[in-house]
């Protein structure tokens, strides 16, 4: 790469500067942030230079934090401080300096001190006192200001006054409320767990606490600031402003502006940054209690331990033991030929609450060996004793993966390392979330018989979604493999397999299908197969839901799933299933009676369910269901009966916006919309254009509409499945398409991953039957794609 052009004087203003700079394509990463800072540095002191007219005793111009790393990418702040010595002239001097950047557009954060301000304030002042440690001079007298560059990194060394304890403080604040760069589908370059403040905290940790060197991989993190660099400065080139979040609408150009094959890549690298980061750092937190014991002694052994720490040997673990508050390797440890030893140094780190030492990670990591094929019943069984700690073992194998040694027990656990899984239902990168899925499976172990399958099930359920193709296909394949290079008998395998199989069934079928059909827990039971499967399923679900994200376990989904379960436990235990409790009661006949009578509906609300009783008609489930969207109710369900011309519709829904709206302007709505004197659609494309602004895109694909129709589903109805972008009043286009192809809908369930919503109807011809005709099936899949589209051109 080519050095870039230089210029002299400040004749040309730096913004020019920049833009040519931004304008090479050839131009990444550290290299822009250098020679960006290089322009800065000279365009300042070519304005430095007119304001003090060449006199520039007693005063200098110094750059801090990121500016002073010479980190400037294309829209950062210029960071800077005019130290002085009681110049009398310094603040038309400043003016004559900061007027210019001004004028520039160039954002700047200024300030003027004499040397015993700049150190009383960074005395009193976290941020400024980091800021120096960055510091350096960029023109002007080096006396006046290097007194101050160095006394405020001896203070700091010093913790005079003590700020890592603050420091601590405010960057778990910060994780708290910018979540994690490892995680997030738009994170934070800068300040989320992970992110560049990050790195910027550890190397003000390091120089406080130089022992720090022996817990911190600083390669590791050297090579994460590069990634992390790299892609913030093409984030500003391609956004053209100061963007620190990785937005979804900017990952495909900023992927391609840096060779990247998609942006899927992009945020795996993203992720595996922000990882490496997050880890080094909490690891480096943890540890506060040891920096002080560990700066009076810096002699170690390969142990990871001082020299005269006493050491604990836990009973039955050889080469083992715990000193100084974490988990060591002894002197007798077999690191090069005993396979089980880094899966037992984490079931005691995690049994223990404690972390492994560095340097048993890393003498691991240089010598550990790879199990013979397949394991012994021992290894196995260290496998399921560290999974069965629960959330302790997410800390204790996220270590050894930090050294790759999960790998060299899953080979496959490679293809999901740091996989973004890129939706908002999904909070955590593909390998995180089985470790959570397994640690939540952990905790229902008391629920299951064979513990040993629940967790080993949990922790390759989407082990599948490392490889091209359909993650729970590919996965059967990959877990059977896995589950008998582990020594798993035949049988046991069959049960794993069937696991990752059948690990979506009960949830998608609780929520996108009829319970009271009893064909839906006919079909579950002949798929499951017996009790056993049934019971370790039931826990997987509820333990991957909690794993996936807020929006995919609650109260509604638990209690549709155990209702599921205990319909389909009934009929593998050769029981017949219960007759299903009628929706139309004696109390609900008694308002059929006054509707029918008075031609007037009734509406009433009963957290979370919405009766609606109407004289019946074509039509009228669109018509409620759009009125509930008007008033930003989201239907979960819904269920039609009636009789003697007077509908029942029931429906349960939860509020969009986390309040309910008025129950009587909901009647009055439903009154007009019955009379005919509320324009549904026209109110409906109102309010989703009120609150399109506030949902921006929260996927990087864009949802496709697809029509399924099943006819097996049901013994006396046809399913109609509708997976659509989650927009307002979804629900009504879909359902006024069935009312177009006069379907008679009896049930309705409604399901949302991230910005996808799957709507499944039962439905029923004009003469009350099941949908067999092609060109009718046709003329539906035509009718919902038609209304789905409409939203397009609202």
């Amino acid at each position: 790469m080519s050095a870039p052009g230089r210029w002299y004087g400040p004749a040309v203003s730096l913004r020019a500067r920049r833009q040519t700079l931004i304008e090479r394509e050839d131009l990444h990463g550290d290299a822009f942030c250098r020679a960006y800072a290089e322009a800065a540095d000279e365009w300042l002191t070519g304005l430095f230079d007119q304001a003090t007219g060449g006199d520039s005793r007693g005063m200098a111009l110094v750059a801090v934090g990121g500016y002073g790393r010479s980190e400037l990418c294309p829209f950062s702040d210029l960071d800077v401080v005019l130290i002085h010595r009681g110049r009398r002239d310094i603040s038309a001097t400043a003016d004559r300096i900061w007027y210019p950047v001004w004028d520039e557009g160039i954002s700047l954060d200024h300030s003027v001190r004499r040397p015993s301000e700049a150190l009383d304030l960074a005395a009193g002042d976290l941020r400024v006192a980091l800021g120096l440690l960055d510091a350096r001079v960029i023109c002007g007298d080096p006396k006046v200001a290097e007194p101050v560059l160095e006394g405020a990194l001896d203070r700091w060394v010093k913790q005079k006054p003590p700020w890592l304890g603050v420091l601590a403080d405010l960057v778990a604040e910060r994780h708290n409320s910018a979540g994690d760069v490892g995680f997030l589908l738009e994170p934070d370059l800068k300040e989320s767990h992970g992110g560049l403040r990050d790195i910027a905290a550890l190397t003000a940790m390091m120089l406080a606490v130089p022992v720090l060197a022996d817990y911190v991989d600083t390669v590791a993190i050297e090579d994460a600031r590069v990634v992390l660099t790299t892609i913030r400065v093409e984030l500003h080139r391609r956004s053209g402003r100061e963007l620190n979040k990785l937005l979804l609408q900017e990952q495909d150009q900023v992927a391609a502006a840096l060779g990247e094959p998609d942006s899927d890549s992009l945020m795996r690298s993203v992720a595996t940054a922000g990882r490496t980061v997050a880890w080094e750092g909490d690891d480096a937190w943890r540890r506060r209690g040891a920096w002080s014991r560990a700066q009076s002694n810096r002699g170690r052994r390969r142990s990871g331990r001082p020299a005269d720490a006493p050491i604990t040997q836990p009973l039955g673990d050889p080469g083992i033991g715990v000193a100084e508050d974490e988990v060591v390797l002894t002197d007798t440890a077999d690191v090069s030929r005993d396979p089980s030893l880094s899966l037992r140094l984490a079931a005691v780190a995690a049994e223990r609450n404690l972390p492994i030492s560095r340097d048993a990670l890393n003498l691991l990591g240089r010598k550990a060996p790879s199990p013979s094929l397949p394991w012994s019943d021992e290894l196995r069984s260290t496998l399921v004793r560290v999974l069965s700690t629960g959330p302790a073992a997410i800390t204790a194998l996220e270590a050894l993966d930090q050294r790759r040694l999960l790998e060299r027990y899953l080979p496959e656990w490679a293809d999901v390392r740091n996989k973004p899984q890129r939706n908002p239902y999904h909070r955590f990168t593909v390998d995180r979330h089985l470790l959570e899925a397994t640690a939540n499976a952990a905790t229902m172990a008391h629920r299951v018989t064979r513990v040993d399958l629940l967790l080993l099930g949990a922790l390759l359920h989407d082990i599948g979604k490392g490889l091209p193709g359909d993650h729970t296909e590919v996965g059967m394949e990959v877990a059977a493999n896995i589950a008998s290079r582990i020594g798993l008998p035949p049988e046991d395998v069959d049960v794993i397999v069937n696991m990752v199989r059948l690990h979506l069934l009960l949830p998608d079928t609780a929520t996108r299908r009829d319970l009271d059909d009893p064909a839906t827990a006919e079909r579950v039971a002949k798929e499951v197969g017996d009790r056993s499967t049934l019971e370790l399923l039931t826990a997987l679900v509820e333990a991957d839901s909690q794993a996936t994200g807020p929006s995919a376990w609650g109260s509604w989904k638990a209690g549709l799933v155990a209702d599921l379960v205990e319909r389909t436990g009934h009929l593998l235990a050769g029981e017949p299933l219960a007759p299903p409790t009628p929706w139309v009661t004696d109390e609900l006949r008694v308002i059929m009676e006054t509707v029918r009578s008075h031609g007037v509906p009734a509406l009433s609300i009963d957290d979370p369910m919405v009766t609606v009783v109407a004289p019946d008609r074509s039509g009228l489930l669109a018509e409620v269901t759009g009125v509930l969207a008007l008033h930003g109710l989201n239907v979960r369900s819904a269920v039609v009966a009636g009789e003697d011309g007077v509908a029942v519709e029931i429906f349960t829904v939860e509020p969009s916006r986390g309040r309910w709206p008025v129950a009587a302007r909901l009647s009055d709505d439903l009154a007009a919309i019955m009379d005919g004197t509320l324009a549904i659609d026209t109110q409906l494309a109102q309010r989703a254009h009120t609150y399109r602004n506030e949902k921006r895109a929260s996927s990087p694909n864009l949802v496709s509409t697809q029509v399924t129709v099943d006819n097996n589903a049901s013994a006396t109805s046809t399913v109609v499945e509708v997976r659509a972008e989650d927009v307002v009043g979804q629900l009504h286009r879909i359902t006024r398409a069935l009312v177009e192809c006069r379907l008679d809908v009896t049930s309705a369930k409604v399901s949302t991953f991230g910005s996808a919503v799957v709507d499944a109807f039962y439905v029923r011809g004009p003469d009350g039957q099941k949908l067999t005709d092609t060109h009718q099936i046709s003329a539906l899949e035509h009718a919902i794609l038609e209304r789905v589209a409409e939203h397009t051109r609202e």
